[in-house]
């Protein structure tokens, strides 16, 4: 019976992609023909985007970047702001609501308080308000801008997610990617993320197999390292190591495109873990936190309710969270570590570094500032 349901969606569903394909192929040809034009900046732009709807880790991938970056460069952060009740360019503050800036921008700007962010769903009037408002700004990271064409960034890094490899994916509506694979060609730097911490050869030859990098494409791998937890509702209080961690009962709640890495964290970290999950970007309502206390209840102790950073930055502005339940609801901050030899990852840092300072706004800038 399941088999027969999965053909009956690829008959009905290949013909919807079929049609998307064709409008995203169309789309691609005027811009790689010049008939649509994508404008360029002299300050350097990196984007940051992938192929595939969601759970590559875009986020995170701008938060490596600007942790990287930030002691040299004056940064900001352009995002369209997804799911967010404005309209327009906005400024981000670390004070704000996620419903005026967007869940993912927000986080950003309280993990980087004097990283400038900002968020406009027309990417090119956001640039230009950034330049006009910050001339002496050295660099744009765009969120989420592998589909932005109207934008030419200097340097594109794809992101792929090693869980849900786009080789074995289909497009909308069959699958999930935005376009056809062929499109990585864009790319200028390709990252399989979310891979295990120790990536097997055998897995990392697959990986370079399937990914068809281009000559001019560098490939990297990237991980996750899962943080101490840390309260959402009480700063001062004190962290959970991850050692400590398989001395608690997890319910993991996660609102997020893609859970199988958190989830096998806390499967190997904690003692027990039960997940409830929700859809990317979720904003919790007065039952989602009731079906939450209700399971945490059933729990054995001590116990505890972990959320994802970008959950976390709803759940402190939700009205329905009981005391009780604050006292032991933690967040898992999480941090992208490069995979492989001291040399790739010297690679890596060289092909970010080396494209900022060989920007024309760039050197200018920057010979003004040390010269002498």
């Amino acid at each position: 019976m399941g088999e027969l349901i999965k053909i009956l969606k690829i008959l009905c569903l290949f013909p919807l992609m079929l049609i998307y394909r064709s409008a995203v192929v169309f789309r691609n040809f005027l811009y790689d023909s010049k008939i649509l034009k994508s404008q360029e900046f002299e300050i350097p732009i990196i984007s940051i985007g992938n192929i595939s709807v969601g759970g590559t880790g875009k986020t995170p991938h701008s938060e490596f970047l600007i942790e990287m970056l930030q002691n040299e460069f004056k940064i900001a952060v352009l995002s369209r702001g997804y799911k967010r009740k404005t309209k327009g360019f906005r400024l981000v503050e670390t004070n704000d609501s996620f419903l005026f800036s967007g869940d993912e921008a927000l986080q950003i700007k309280q993990k980087f308080p004097n990283t400038i962010v900002a968020v406009s769903e027309n990417r090119v009037k956001g640039v230009l308000q950034l330049i006009s408002k910050f001339p002496d700004l050295n660099l744009i990271i765009l969120d989420d801008a592998f589909q932005h064409r109207r934008i030419k960034p200097g340097l594109s890094i794809l992101l792929n997610n090693f869980n849900h490899p786009i080789s074995k994916d289909f497009i909308l509506p069959l699958g999930c990617l935005r376009e056809p694979r062929s499109s990585a060609h864009r790319a200028h730097l390709v990252v399989y993320t979310k891979c295990p911490n120790k990536l097997k050869p055998i897995e990392r030859r697959i990986l370079i197999k399937e990914a068809e990098v281009y000559p001019y494409q560098y490939l990297f791998f990237t991980t996750y390292k899962y943080l101490d937890l840390q309260a959402i509702f009480n700063q001062d209080k004190k962290t959970i190591t991850n050692s400590e961690l398989k001395n608690y009962n997890i319910i993991l709640i996660s609102g997020i495109a893609k859970h199988t890495s958190l989830y096998n964290y806390f499967k190997e970290n904690s003692k027990t873990v039960k997940h409830i999950k929700f859809s990317d970007h979720h904003n919790f309502k007065k039952r989602d936190i009731l079906k939450i206390e209700k399971e945490f209840k059933t729990i054995k102790q001590p116990s505890l309710i972990v959320a994802t950073e970008k959950d976390a930055v709803k759940l402190k502005e939700n009205k329905f969270i009981s005391q009780e339940t604050k006292n032991i609801l933690y967040c898992v901050p999480i941090k992208v570590e490069l995979l492989g030899s001291e040399e790739e990852n010297k690679q890596f840092n060289n092909q970010i570094f080396t494209y900022v300072r060989n920007n024309k706004r760039y050197s200018k800038l920057y010979k003004n500032a040390y010269s002498g």
